[in-house]
């Protein structure tokens, strides 16, 4: 009777098994399909963005702008249209495996996707303000070049470079804090730098400019003293 009881478990724990590894199997099957097609279609979707960027001499513009040196210093090519096309085609596959993971259960892993989908409007945003940083910073430059040498003044390569290196950092804190990286410390890092700034200019005017804004003050006293005594 004993042996006969438990006969009788195993077998209906075998049975309860097979039923949820058989209704496991379609809902696998499914998920895979749609996996697949999700590669497809990112694959397809890729492509077509890159063509796009391709078609449009993407490249050749950011070229014009001046930013090929930059990529090249750090042993990478200028491809933004390849750039912009994997993206696309990585955000597909990411959405496609989170229907996947969601018809599957895995919860956990749907959880997980879903923050790196949210994350890469992040990726964009930061590498577009390190663009435009790096193109503002270009033209910058050669504005404070040819502006210090018209005025026949020393250093216009020192000081050109200074505001390109000034507005690339701004640009790449900037970037930091768009990408959650640290933010509370880059934030007191951009805070302390512009403090430290103003600090500098008062202080060089205090210092440099003293003798002068004296001089301002005592003409601007004869002026008043000049002007009361006419009135009487």
């Amino acid at each position: 009777m004993i042996a006969q009881n438990w006969t009788d478990v195993v077998v209906s724990s075998l049975q309860s098994l097979w039923l949820g590894f058989a209704g496991f199997i379609p809902r696998l099957i499914g998920a895979m399909i749609v996996f697949v097609v999700g590669l497809i279609v990112a694959a397809g979707l890729g492509t077509l963005v890159e063509k796009i960027f391709d078609a449009i001499k993407l490249d050749s513009f950011l070229a014009r702008l001046g930013l090929s040196p930059y990529f090249e210093r750090a042993g990478v090519r200028l491809r933004a249209a390849r750039f912009l096309g994997q993206l696309v085609n990585w955000f597909v596959i990411v959405a496609f495996l989170l229907a996947a993971s969601d018809s599957l259960g895995l919860f956990a892993l749907s959880g997980f996707l879903k923050d790196v989908l949210a994350y890469i409007p992040n990726v964009i945003a930061a590498v577009l303000i390190m663009l435009a940083a790096v193109v503002v910073a270009s033209f910058s430059k050669r504005v404070v070049s040819a502006s210090v040498m018209g005025a026949k003044l020393h250093a216009a390569n020192f000081l050109g470079t200074l505001t390109w290196w000034s507005i690339v950092i701004f640009g790449l804190l900037t970037s930091l804090v768009q990408l959650n990286v640290a933010a509370s410390v880059i934030n007191s890092i951009i805070t302390g730098f512009i403090a430290m700034l103003a600090l500098a200019g008062g202080l060089a005017f205090g210092l440099g400019g003293r003798d002068y804004a004296s001089y301002l003050i005592g003409k601007l006293r004869e002026h008043t003293e000049a002007g009361g005594g006419s009135r009487r």
